[in-house]
């Protein structure tokens, strides 16, 4: 791209008025200071925002919910006198970072779909909202004060070496943005039994306030160097549960709870094999992103389904971690669920399947990962 000249021309039509609002301001060419801002000029119709930072923004907490712990936050704020003049009157640091809603039980951060994060179709794809709720339940660990030296892992947690593994994951789908909008992501968090801890999500449209998606799943604790699943000791449950918000996204009548059955070579129509993580498929845990197994699932589905259908559901269950040396197979198997229609006007309408998946040691065959999944046809259900 070629750079901006500041010349006659280009001053004369406005071209090169934010420099000069920067340097006003006293802002450094390598650096931000403390306070940012910018004027705006009224006449000129701009826009502008204010975005402070500061290094005293983490605050001691005593009391979360009613009860009483020992940790730290990150204040967020901003300049309300200008926030009319931001972003749709939305303050700049909530793209950007999130807060506390719900008397710090719900945790709400806002994210706009980039273009690198949307399909053939120009939405969003299941990848990137698994990403969205990866990325607000970590935000939600550090902003709570919680987070140790792990990727997630609490401070009681860090120092008995224990890191968080997910073992089951459920997301419905009533419609995938499309690129530039905001989405509102909220989670929270509840217990599952002695030893687990449920994640909630709800994903809204930020214009609409319509919810566009709701996920469910379940954490354990694993000892990060023998790699073994661990009881989840008093210190660490102490810790997480003034923020148990006894709420659940999906209904346990709509929840997909039932038992997802075991592929082989005979039951499933298609086997993808070779398929090998890369270095950049490894998370902080090193392990395998449980994020990019959805990429190995849809490698195995016919292509005439991921043209012509909507991914409105899927559940995934974990039953081992892989790591990169490990080379993958993939299994589908589809079944119809809405057989096909005939309109008034003698059209056929596709019919809408269900898909059982496996991810699996290509050496051994041993499980990885088993997936369920429902599309809706585009035709039909747009």
């Amino acid at each position: 791209m070629t750079a901006l000249s500041c010349n006659v021309s280009n001053r004369a039509h406005g071209l090169c008025n934010e420099p000069e609002i920067w340097r006003n301001e006293g802002i450094p060419r390598d650096g931000f200071r403390n306070t940012v801002g910018m004027r705006c000029n009224k006449r000129e119709g701009r826009r502008c925002f204010v975005l402070k930072a500061s290094s005293s923004g983490y605050q001691k907490v005593e009391k979360i919910n009613g009860r009483k712990v020992n940790g730290t936050y990150i204040e967020r704020t901003y300049d309300r006198a200008q926030e009319s003049n931001s972003w749709d009157g939305a303050p700049v640091h909530e793209f950007q970072l999130g807060r506390f809603v719900e008397g710090r039980f719900v945790y709400r951060q806002l994210f706009v779909i980039r273009s690198y994060e949307i399909g053939p179709d120009k939405t969003a794809t299941m990848e990137t909202l698994m990403n969205l709720l990866q990325e607000t339940a970590l935000n939600h660990v550090m902003s709570s004060g919680l987070a140790g030296d792990g990727f997630g892992a609490t401070h009681e947690m860090s120092l008995r070496k224990l890191i968080w593994v997910v073992t089951r994951i459920h997301i419905q789908v009533e419609k995938y943005s499309s690129w530039g909008d905001v989405v509102e992501v909220n989670t929270w968090v509840d217990a599952a039994g002695k030893n687990g801890m449920r994640r909630e999500w709800e994903i809204r449209d930020n214009k609409t306030q319509q919810i566009i998606t709701r996920a469910t799943s379940t954490w354990v604790v694993m000892n990060r160097e023998t790699r073994r699943l661990s009881k989840m000791p008093e210190q660490v449950r102490q810790e997480v549960k003034p923020f148990y918000l006894n709420r659940a996204a999906i209904g346990e009548a709509v929840d997909d709870t039932a038992k997802i059955d075991k592929l082989s070579n005979d039951t499933a129509e298609s086997i993808r094999s070779g398929l090998a993580p890369r270095w950049s498929d490894m998370d902080a845990n090193q392990h395998v992103n449980n994020v990019k197994y959805i990429g190995w699932i849809l490698e195995s589905v016919p292509i005439n389904v991921l043209e012509d259908y909507n991914l409105t559901s899927m559940t995934l269950e974990f039953r081992r971690e892989c790591r990169q040396s490990n080379l993958l197979e993939s299994l589908t198997h589809m079944e119809v669920i809405e057989a096909e229609e005939t309109t008034n006007n003698g059209s056929k309408t596709k019919a809408d399947f269900r898909s059982t998946h496996l991810i699996r040691m290509q050496r051994d065959k041993a499980e990885i990962v088993r997936a369920r999944a429902e599309w809706r046809s585009k035709q039909k259900h747009k």
